[in-house]
């Protein structure tokens, strides 16, 4: 057996009504070029019967990202674009994934394997033949020395890596960096509270101290908002302005809440004109089917044609996390972008129509590689999670922690499908208890699991006292948990024998932000509590129905 090495983390190449009003009558730079269809077609199936955005015809679908993809962060590097989100509490963190088209992703390298603390929306950027991430890290199980958001970065000479220890940067109390180079050449952050630093020239430390920089654009009082919260500032140059992308509402509450909004000025010192068409995007109201729009880059696509990349969740699956979708974009001939896409319930030309389609990436897994970061990550780890892991082809053992689903930190990965089925084989070493679980928080996670003796039942945040099942005395068990639309049923069996149901059923729809205040997703899990250590093979996923 061997332990987990940063090869394992490092090689992941294997595996608005409003807007659209105003667009009409607005003058068009690019008029015509992306048109959405009046229909919505049905997404096509790639590995383990995913959805995926790609239809095969030269059009895709959102979300480009099913499953949790918040905060996204685009670099298109010449014919190249590359993307990571916000990672949290995972480890191994910041999966950066390549694309040339847009639509069609792939990971490429996990650049934080060991988080200074919980990662918030960070920004990937690259400045004179150097890659950088900027990271807010809140302190957390894995935090040396915080006491407050911190903001760090990492950098590296080529997108794959090796990326640098995070560096701290005397940067306190602020989040959502968004980087640019002033009109004088030198490098500043945006950041939230609408506030601006000064970098020094490699980009590694703040050179004086935040300052307000701009004013956010204001949306009338009867909107229903979560919170005015501005955040996310994202920024680029195009023809002599600089564009302050911003986000504000607040990212859960409401459905109408998270809006993008867009200002620009001559000079990186402003003054901050705001666009007349904002918000550039909103959800207008329930029935829509993206939910809580924003946290936007914008940038062009290998054709030309501009576009917008956020995220948004999906109408009443909230438990899928923050999606993350690709909406056409065009300029007026006064120079303000504006959103073509509505609601995104059609699909759009692909920004490279000869891009052929991929699959997807296998979230199934034989075990025969070791997948951290591109498949699966710890949920809150601690100084040394990374080690628990022991590895031969076949086998992930997991050496058992805690005494329930909410302080083990269970091993995840991000569902993609509204509805889905889970297998695994699970066999216990010393006394170890292991589970395949539904996990959104410590508060709120569901599933089975065995102790050699019998088998726990958890639901909401705690185990449950009734529904005993047999066998009891076994070692080894195959538990299946099917999440059809929020409905989840229970199985097991011991090998080669038949399924068992279990007899209790669940109802998960409510495992979401708004009940938990923790901006993740309901993913599937496996745990390993108690001592010993709890060794998983053949993990299966398989999406059911759209």
């Amino acid at each position: 057996m061997t332990s987990v090495d940063r090869r394992s983390w490092m090689g992941l190449a294997a595996g608005s009504a409003a807007g659209l009003a105003a667009a009409a009558a607005a003058p068009d730079s690019q008029a015509g070029q992306v048109l959405a269809e009046p229909a919505t077609p049905a997404w096509p199936r790639g590995v383990d019967g995913q959805r995926r955005p790609d239809l095969g015809n030269g059009r895709f679908l959102n979300p480009v990202f099913a499953g949790d993809h918040p905060d996204p962060t685009v670099l298109r590097d010449g014919d190249d674009y590359y993307a990571t989100f916000s990672s949290f509490d995972a480890a191994p963190g910041l999966t950066i994934w390549h694309s040339r088209d847009l639509v069609n992703w792939a990971p490429r390298v996990a650049a934080l394997p060991r988080p200074p603390g919980t990662v918030l929306a960070v920004d990937l950027c690259k400045h004179a033949g150097r890659y950088y991430i900027y990271l807010p890290a809140y302190p957390s199980a894995v935090s040396v020395g915080l006491r407050t958001v911190t903001i760090f970065v990492i950098h590296a000479d080529h997108i794959d890596g090796p990326w640098s220890e995070p560096i701290r940067m005397a940067i306190e109390g602020y989040i959502d960096p968004g980087h640019v180079v002033g009109e004088d050449g030198k490098r500043y952050l945006f950041l939230n509270k609408a506030s601006r630093v000064r970098l020094r020239d490699d980009g590694l430390a703040a050179d004086g101290t935040p300052e307000v920089a701009f004013e956010g654009w204001k949306y009338p009082d009867d909107w229903i908002t979560e919170a005015y919260a501005l955040e996310g500032p994202k920024l680029f140059r195009r023809e002599g302005w600089f564009y302050l992308v911003s986000a504000v509402g607040g990212t859960a509450g409401p459905p109408t809440g998270h809006m993008i909004t867009v200002a620009r000025s001559r000079s990186i010192h402003g003054p901050w004109q705001h666009s007349p068409h904002n918000p550039m995007v909103r959800t207008q109201q329930a029935g829509e089917r993206w939910w809580s729009r924003g946290h936007a880059t914008l940038l062009p696509g290998p054709g030309g044609q501009w576009w917008a990349m956020y995220h948004g969740y999906e109408n009443s699956y909230r438990t899928l996390g923050r999606q993350t979708l690709l909406e056409p974009v065009r300029w007026t001939a006064d120079g303000w972008p504006l959103a073509e896409g509505g609601d995104l319930s059609a699909s759009f030309a692909k920004p490279l129509p000869g891009a052929a389609a991929t699959a997807g990436i296998a979230l199934s897994d034989d075990f025969q590689a070791l997948r951290l970061g591109s498949v699966w990550t710890f949920y809150r780890p601690g100084a040394g999670e990374l080690e628990r892991i022991r590895h031969v082809p076949g086998e992930l053992a997991i050496a058992a922690k805690g005494s329930s689903p909410d302080d083990c930190s269970p091993l995840t990965l991000t569902a993609r499908d509204r509805a889905y089925e889970l297998t695994v084989d699970v066999e216990l070493r010393g006394q170890a208890v292991g589970g395949l679980l539904l996990f959104y928080s410590r508060r709120l996670y569901a599933g089975l699991s065995f102790d050699g003796q019998g088998i726990q039942t958890w639901r909401g945040g705690s185990r449950l006292g009734f529904w005993p099942e047999p066998p009891n005395g076994a070692r080894r068990l195959q538990l299946r948990i099917v999440n059809d639309h929020h409905i989840v049923t229970m199985f097991y069996r011991l090998p080669g024998a038949a399924w068992q149901r279990h007899g209790l059923r669940m109802e998960v729809s409510g495992y979401h932000v708004n009940a938990s205040d923790e901006l993740t997703a309901l993913k599937p899990a496996l745990a390993a509590m108690g001592t010993g250590e709890v060794v998983f093979r053949q993990f299966t996923y398989r999406a059911l129905s759209a």
